[in-house]
């Protein structure tokens, strides 16, 4: 089972993901990891603040070693920015039974009542410094997005809406 874990910044897809690491002990890969590894190597001359163009860099990689994963009778969890909403139609039938996926998507009014919240737990995880960048207008504007695009191409989401309590399960396969 592939468990792909999609969302804008700060909506707690590394959280979920360490949460489902621990539940499942499936092992993991964070495509902002996979991101730095090839800006600092010099394999692409994007850099971390080109975002918008990190799919199209990305998704051939991943959508490969998710085809390679499933193919191997493994399980994994991928979690990041960089997946396109019609996922789906990059794999055949037999591979897209075979993954889960899932988008985090804060409400408008999620973001307004905890954005302290979100700027505090921005670095339960991992390391994000002072994280001085996240901005509540980008958060709105971004899981605003986030949202139509879900609904637009039938992804799976779930909606940050009063509480943040998020948890997925995975059905035996």
């Amino acid at each position: 089972m592939i468990i792909l874990i999609a969302g804008s910044t700060h909506t707690g897809k590394t959280a979920l993901a360490q949460n489902l690491i621990e539940k499942y002990h499936y092992p993991s890969m964070s495509l902002d990891h996979l991101k730095m590894g090839l800006i600092r190597s010099g394999l692409t001359n994007l850099t971390p603040y080109d975002d918008d163009k990190m799919t199209d860099l990305l998704w051939p990689i991943v959508k490969e070693m998710i085809k390679t994963v499933i193919e191997n009778d493994q399980n994994m969890i991928i979690e990041g920015c960089y997946f396109p909403y019609d996922w789906k139609n990059h794999f055949e039938q037999e591979y897209v039974k075979n993954i889960k996926y899932v988008c985090l998507v804060m409400s408008s009014k999620y973001i307004e009542e905890h954005f302290e919240d979100i700027k505090k737990y921005a670095s339960v995880i991992e390391n994000r410094g002072e994280d001085s960048s996240i901005d509540k207008d980008v958060l709105l504007r971004d899981n605003k997005v986030s949202l139509e695009m879900c609904k637009k191409y039938g992804c799976d989401y779930l909606l940050i809406d009063d509480e943040y309590g998020v948890d997925i399960h995975i059905e035996d396969r």
